[in-house]
């Protein structure tokens, strides 16, 4: 491989990894909302044994369930960016590794590691099955 496919391949990883992350939060953001949610219907039950039925039936009818953007709650959102966004960064990441990496993964950081490592001290090993030096 050349050091700009190398490169082009490094940041296709970093893109990846980049949305990996956002990922988590958008999934972060749903189960958060749903806790939210949740709480909010308990706090609902507890406004009604609390002697406040008025208070809990607003918050009931125009709170406990509400779509979080216009049509959607946050499992739809997940969805939507799962299979519109997410598959199809993976499945191209996927793609132009085995085209120009025969599929391998993290080659910018497998280069950067053998750059940066010191060769022969422990620790520093090339791989987990390479033989282990002294300190």
């Amino acid at each position: 491989m050349t050091d700009a496919e190398v490169a082009a391949l490094g940041k296709l990883s970093e893109a990846l990894e980049t949305i990996e992350h956002a990922r988590g939060l958008l999934y972060g953001f749903h189960r958060l909302t749903g806790k939210g949610d949740l709480a909010l219907g308990e706090a609902v039950q507890l406004l009604r044994d609390a002697g406040h039925p008025s208070i809990a039936e607003q918050i009931d009818r125009t709170l406990v369930g509400r779509n979080v953007i216009d049509g959607r709650w946050t499992f739809q959102i997940v969805e939507d960016y799962d299979d519109n966004y997410y598959s199809e960064i993976k499945s191209t990441e996927a793609r132009v590794r085995q085209v120009l990496g025969d599929g391998r993964r993290h080659l910018y950081e497998a280069e950067m590691k053998e750059d940066r490592r010191t060769q022969g001290l422990r620790h520093h090993e090339a791989t987990p099955d390479a033989p282990r030096t002294v300190e």
